[in-house]
């Protein structure tokens, strides 16, 4: 990861989602993606690997190409029935240094990823998984997740409202006022409660 992009992941720990949501519109991704962990935040650089219908091929292979501090961003293409994510992947996930999963589909193994503490933001749960033996998916191509288009190297940032993926120029370019904005939230909540309208505060 070159030193910009590390300086740019560490700031935007420092910000919502939600914020960032006061500003634009694109490059959230659904709100059926969810995170099985509470009160999570996490961001990094996507690495992309698209899996078709049951076939996990490809998934090993873009635990290969990640760095530590990578998201791992997967399509699911054509499938919403099969887990492609559970106990052992998160084990490879953790051993390779990626910080979080997002997953435009299923789980499985609940209990042990929740074990481990890892972050996965996916759709659901299903007891029926991918296969091995196929041969199909691809790894660091664009995709399709959440209804967001991810290129490889884009800048991942999920927490506990939601996902947000965007080059890495354009979250450069929010980042200051969305940091400006989140410091003055916790001073309007407090006028606020020493009896300040919004009006007021708002000067409507």
């Amino acid at each position: 990861m070159n030193t910009f992009n590390e300086h740019l992941i560490s700031q935007l720990l420092q910000v919502e989602t939600a914020t960032l949501g006061h500003m634009i519109s694109d490059g959230f991704m659904s709100s059926q993606l969810q995170c099985v962990l509470p009160a999570m935040r996490c961001c990094g650089a996507a690495v992309t690997v698209s899996l078709p219908e049951d076939d996990g091929y490809s998934l090993p292979l873009a635990l290969a190409a990640a760095r530590p501090g990578d998201v791992l961003v997967i399509e699911r293409v054509n499938d919403d029935r099969h887990a492609c994510w559970g106990a052992v992947m998160t084990a490879a996930a953790q051993q390779v240094g990626i910080v979080a999963v997002i997953l435009d589909g299923y789980i499985t193994d609940l209990s042990a990823i929740c074990a481990d503490n890892f972050p996965v933001w996916c759709k659901g749960r299903s007891p029926l998984t991918t296969k091995r033996g196929k041969r199909g998916g691809s790894v660091n191509q664009p995709v399709i997740c959440g209804g967001v288009t991810v290129n490889p190297g884009d800048i991942v940032l999920a927490d506990e409202n939601g996902v947000l993926a965007l080059p890495a120029h354009r979250m450069e370019m929010y980042l200051q006022p969305a940091r400006h904005i989140q410091q003055q939230e916790p001073l309007i909540i407090e006028r606020l409660r020493q009896g300040e309208s919004l009006a007021e505060i708002y000067r409507l």
